[in-house]
């Protein structure tokens, strides 16, 4: 599964929900080069993160491992450095990974000094990237781009800043080859054109369509309104508000503006065309972050290179868009966790199977060791994800499994917000899902579970937890939960044991 002298390109979209292709039926998405990169390689219909927000997400995704064993559980929560990452283990392969965009990784602070910035810094680099063009929030450097070419914007306002000059709604004072993607990509462009024919490893990450909602012509109406359905929901906000405390909580702390410039109010209450106006805008941000992974796609046909590539397209986590009355990425829901993933292998053996729609459970932990087989490093013993060259390769893996992870952890150890709403202490205020084809279970540290009975109730909206008639899908959940955490515990030492003057090593 090794292939010798693999370029590997690891493109990651911010806050893309996984039905928003038109590979995947998606009713007004506009992703012509993202289909036809599915239809060249693998799409993974069902892949699922396993913790939102940012940092968590992506602390999984590169270092592979369940959040209850990394513990960077939430946006500015530090990845301990004993944990290796994606990038680091490629260097033991001889790769240099070489960033464009960001990481979110809040790095470990012990021995450092008090005054160092990477202290306070949750938008720091993951250990093992080299860094080609840093966008944080600040987004420095395009923001000097865009004043070399004349906009005016304040350089201490950051990236929202420039966002927050137009009303609801509203395209962006920059134009659609001025954007933020659009200076992404040139940079990587610029970078690729040099690359040189020794084999590279590039961390490609996009913000948008991460918020704030708005997108410059033509992508802000590329999407026609009138043809954008609303989301599912309850008949009300109340109706789902009963559902459990938590997302009760949610509604009343979600505040619209900080997901819309210039947009006031709950959004909860925000009106029915504004929903379908921005739903709209969304997609077209995806839309132009699909035009330059074209542009991207071209250039390595054109040189080459794409046959000796390993193309990776995915999200950290989702958005809820409105469904369940909700914005961001927040609850329990699937559209917080549910993330496109496109893998094209450049091997005689995945050309042979090309155009592959899995529909088993996969999870963005499982991207380490994929990466890593494929260029022919081992992975770490404690790494929790598998491989998915073999679903490229036309291949069924046995023993796969049929359930998916995820959780979020709601403590606030700086307002303490979320602690006094229920009366806990911050480690029990953490929910853990687990989702199979028939059931979704949601448990609580510290309140009432959620059940959801899918086969009956796919759209998530009747907690079936106190039903005596779902009680053996409870059950079932429960066990399967605890089966799961047993099989996951740390392993980094454990496969090794020195008894009567020898040493064994489990293979």
């Amino acid at each position: 599964m090794t292939t010798p002298g693999l370029n590997v390109l690891l493109i990651t979209a911010d806050q893309w929900r996984g039905d928003l292709l038109g590979a995947a039926g998606h009713p007004f998405a506009s992703t012509p080069h993202l289909d036809a990169l599915a239809a060249d390689g693998t799409r993974f219909a069902r892949h699922y993160c396993q913790a939102y927000p940012c940092g968590p997400a992506r602390a999984s995704m590169l270092t592979g491992l369940y959040p209850h064993k990394h513990r960077s559980i939430q946006n500015g929560v530090p990845l301990d450095a004993r944990h290796p990452t994606l990038f680091k283990e490629a260097r033991r392969g001889g790769y240099r990974p070489r960033l464009f965009g960001y990481s979110d990784t809040t790095l470990d602070p012990r021995g450092r000094p008090e005054l160092d910035p990477d202290r306070g810094d949750y938008e720091n680099v993951c250990p093992g990237l080299d860094v080609d063009t840093l966008l944080t929030e600040r987004a420095v450097s395009w923001l000097a781009d865009l004043l070399a070419k004349g906009y005016d914007v304040d350089p201490d306002g950051g990236r929202d800043a420039v966002f927050a000059a137009r009303g609801p709604g509203e395209p962006p004072l920059f134009s659609a080859e001025d954007s933020e993607a659009a200076f992404l990509t040139d940079r990587f462009l610029l970078w690729l054109a040099a690359a040189g024919s020794r084999p590279w490893f590039a961390h490609l990450s996009y913000i948008s369509p991460h918020p704030p909602f708005a997108a410059a012509p033509p992508y802000d109406t590329l999407v026609d309104v009138g043809q954008v359905p609303l989301p599912k929901r309850g008949a009300a906000p109340e109706t789902e508000a009963a559902q459990h405390p938590f997302i009760a909580a949610l509604y009343d702390q979600m505040d619209a503006g900080h997901f819309v410039p210039g947009l006031n109010g709950r959004s909860r209450d925000v009106s029915d065309d504004m929903i379908r106006r921005i739903r709209a805008i969304y997609a077209g941000q995806a839309a132009e972050v699909d035009h330059h992974i074209g542009r991207i796609v071209a250039a390595l046909t054109a040189s080459g290179a794409l046959e000796r590539t390993l193309v990776i397209f995915t999200s950290d986590h989702a958005e809820q868009l409105f469904d369940h009355w909700m914005l961001g990425k927040a609850g329990y829901f699937d559209q917080s966790a549910h993330v496109p993933l496109i893998i094209r292998h450049p091997g005689a053996l995945a050309r042979a199977h090309r155009g592959r729609t899995v529909q088993q459970f996969t999870e963005s932990i499982d991207l380490m060791p994929t990466i890593l087989t494929a260029i022919g490093v081992t992975p770490p013993r404690n790494c929790d994800g598998h491989s998915l060259l073999p679903y490229c390769f036309g291949e069924a893996p046995a023993g796969w499994r049929d359930e998916v992870h995820w959780s979020t952890d709601f403590r606030d150890i700086e307002t303490r917000r979320m602690e006094q709403q229920f009366g806990l202490p911050s480690e029990w205020c953490n929910l853990q899902v687990i989702r199979t084809e028939r059931l979704k279970y949601v448990h609580f540290a510290g309140l009432p579970p959620v059940l959801f009975d899918l086969e009956d109730d796919p759209d998530e909206l009747v907690n079936r937890a106190d039903d005596p008639a779902a009680r053996p899908l409870k059950l079932e959940a429960l066990d399967r939960l605890l089966t799961w955490r047993q099989r996951n515990e740390e392993r980094t030492l454990t496969g090794y044991l020195a008894r009567a003057g020898r040493y064994f090593e489990e293979t």
